[in-house]
């Protein structure tokens, strides 16, 4: 007997591990047969050591998506997903052999996703992340050579990877099976192997009970040399975030899933609003907040820093901003200036990528040896308010927001934002003096490329980019597609010396960072109506406006922006707006939008609105005609359109068609 060939047969005829029943692909390419052989074959040596239970959940780890790879070839489609930027090309999603997928996401906004169509199928390599994740945590007691420590810390990581991987699923599929801990046993029928879909709250229980399992397990702090892997803040960090999303309106009495029920009748997504969940949301960001570890990231004020407008706070931060350097605060962040390690705000990160298929790559002009390929939305450029804090639309006298007849007019005189930054003069006045963080995030017209790392002779340190169709950053004869439509990019992730033709700042990404904590218990307080006390923490929490207020204003003022009016304060409907466009903004094309759009239901009114821009196709000599809002809808990758399906990708066909037991996303 070819003892091989039979377990391979018998892997693929009982759907072990509820491989082929949670609908993958086939169970050839989700097992990786020889590769599972290899495994089971060879689990009893795999604890019989320490080191090789390190290696082997080390392994599991790299299963874990890139999260830095926001636009190009990235895991999932939240980055070029969202309603903040396109792409400058279509990629012809999967016809291009050459290059196929690299900005699948696109295929989303413009409806041509479908569920043959298998883009960012992550569905059976998360599952087998978590098939590894249960064999270490049903195994690990055989491991004698672990010490106490080295025990709880090996556990803490698994249960971190397996609710990661579920966590993962959940906000791309929404509801997916949750497989038992244990495999099935041989004798099992397939059919009973077979697994549905748990409910939207069900999935988010077993998600947080694993993550507070990993806490439990799990150090304050991690050394230097292991600072990438899971510390106890970071599992608290994706019980936040999840709590958020659960208790949102998407996700809580949400009537339009009113029939999207599991076979015995059960809601997939809660048809009763539970007003309570805000108040799990917001004792979920307060366990963080009370660990006093983090806090964040500020830069001290020199002699080159802007002075502030007189409206906002001259008081040292966190009182206000008259110590800080808003900009340098804030780009210090996401551009390498600063060790992973000092930086206070980071939760949980990742090393990011900085060459080809990074984000700087992909906003770099051509001629500067980039992709000049992606084009960021007027409606989110519109979204950042001037340096005193007043929206374009209400701006001050003492910082007006130019009217369309002049919002193309030079300022003439420069001004500097920070060290390192300057604003030319050649800049429109629609463009100077915003607040910081435009500046930190946003490459726009007449703005300086330094790039410093270049040290030959080509022309391409200290270049003024402009977008005109004559411009330097205007399409090339060999690349004609490659140019920005809106006048507007991307420059969060680029520091002063990145140079696409030099060398790069190396780069972490951070999966989440203490701002977001801020602002999800601010957001949960002021959707809480009366009070809630959590049993197992004994903290309490109300709609407090003096906490909101506190937490709120750490993030305005580390922005270098006024503190929120007692008016806002005071309107729960005023409040909400106010959080939305915070969240907006700081968090501008870090990933987070695509969610916070879907979770509050706002997505169909963001995603059907005409993408507005300059008009790029003005030559230089015609600047009132670049500085004019113009409607993209010409090219196909600017038809975007959105349908309530959209809410949730579509499960791949594939995996669909070895399970009965799992139903497809509503719509698709």
């Amino acid at each position: 007997m070819n003892t091989k060939y039979t377990f391979k047969a018998l892997l693929c005829g009982i759907s072990i591990w509820a491989g082929m029943s949670l609908g993958l692909t086939s169970c050839e390419s989700y097992l990786d047969v020889d590769s599972y052989f290899y495994d089971q074959t060879n689990i009893d040596s795999i604890f019989q050591s320490k080191v090789r239970v390190n290696e082997y959940i080390n392994g599991i780890a790299t299963i874990l998506p890139d999260e830095s790879k926001l636009f190009t070839s990235s895991y999932f489609p939240f980055g070029m997903g969202s309603d903040e930027c396109f792409a400058s090309w279509a990629d012809d999603y999967g016809k291009n052999e050459k290059d196929p997928y690299r900005h699948a996401a696109m295929a989303l906004l413009l409806g041509d996703e479908t569920p043959q169509s298998a883009n960012y199928n992550n569905w059976g390599s998360f599952y087998k992340g978590i098939r590894k994740a249960n064999i270490v945590l049903t195994r690990i007691s055989e491991c004698k050579d672990l010490s106490d420590m080295e025990r709880r810390d090996y556990t803490g990581r698994t249960y971190f990877l397996r609710g990661y991987f579920y966590f993962s699923l959940l906000r791309q599929y929404g509801p997916v099976p949750i497989v038992p801990d244990k495999p099935f046993d041989a004798d099992t029928p397939s059919d009973e192997a077979s697994i549905e879909r748990s409910t939207y709250d069900e999935c988010i229980d077993y998600i947080c009970s694993d993550m507070e399992k990993a806490a439990e397990f799990l150090p304050d702090s991690r050394t230097q040399q292991f600072q990438y892997i899971a510390s106890k803040g970071a599992a608290l960090a994706v019980i936040s975030r999840l709590r958020l999303y659960a208790a949102s309106p998407w996700y809580n009495g949400n009537t339009r899933y009113a029939d999207w029920k599991t076979a015995d009748g059960r809601n997939f997504i809660s048809q009763n609003n539970d007003n309570s969940k805000w108040g799990v949301a917001a004792v979920a960001a307060k366990r963080i907040i009370d660990m006093g570890k983090y806090a964040l990231y500020t830069t001290a004020r020199t002699e080159r820093t802007q002075e502030l407008p007189s409206n906002i706070s001259q008081a040292g931060f966190p009182d206000g901003a008259g110590n800080i350097d808003p900009y340098a605060s804030y780009k210090s962040l996401f551009d390498g200036s600063v060790n992973a390690e000092l930086v206070p705000e980071y939760i949980y990160y990742c090393n990011a990528i900085v060459k080809e298929n990074s984000p700087q790559w992909l906003a770099t002009p051509t001629a500067l040896g980039g992709a000049n390929g992606i084009n960021l939305c007027m409606d989110l450029i519109d979204s950042y308010k001037m340096i005193d804090g007043y929206d374009i639309h209400h701006s001050s006298a003492n910082y007006p927001y130019p009217d369309a007849s002049h919002a193309g007019d030079p300022i003439d005189i420069a001004y500097r934002v920070s060290d390192g930054y300057t604003v030319n003069g050649n800049v429109a006045k629609v463009d100077a003096y915003r607040e910081p963080r435009f500046y930190a995030t946003i490459g726009y017209n007449h703005c300086i490329w330094p790039g410093t790392s270049y040290v030959g002779n080509d022309p391409v340190t200290n270049v003024e980019v402009t977008y005109y169709s004559d411009g330097n950053a205007g399409p090339l004869p060999e690349y004609p597609d490659n140019y920005n439509r809106t006048g507007y990019t991307l420059r969060k992730y680029i520091n002063q010396e990145d140079n696409m033709k030099g060398s790069c700042r190396a780069k972490t990404f951070a999966v989440f960072r203490y701002a977001e904590i801020l602002l999800n218990y601010v957001e949960a307080l002021n959707e809480l109506e009366g009070s809630y006390t959590d049993e197992a923490t004994g903290i309490t929490v109300t709609r407090n406006t003096e906490e909101i207020k506190k937490y709120f204003n750490m993030i305005r003022y580390r922005a270098g922006m006024p503190g929120i009016t007692d008016a806002e304060l005071n309107s729960r409907d005023d409040m909400r707006e106010a959080i939305k466009q915070e969240r907006k903004v700081e968090f501008a094309l870090e990933g987070l939008r695509y969610h916070d759009l879907r979770r509050w239901g706002d997505a169909d009114a963001a995603y059907n609105t005409k993408i507005i821009g300059w008009n790029t196709k003005a030559r230089v000599n015609n600047r009132t005609g670049f500085y004019t809002r113009t409607i993209w809808d010409s090219e196909r990758i600017q038809k975007r359109v959105f349908t309530q399906k959209m809410y949730f990708f579509p499960i791949p066909q594939t995996t669909l068609d070895h399970n009965a037991k799992l139903v497809q996303n509503p719509g698709w």
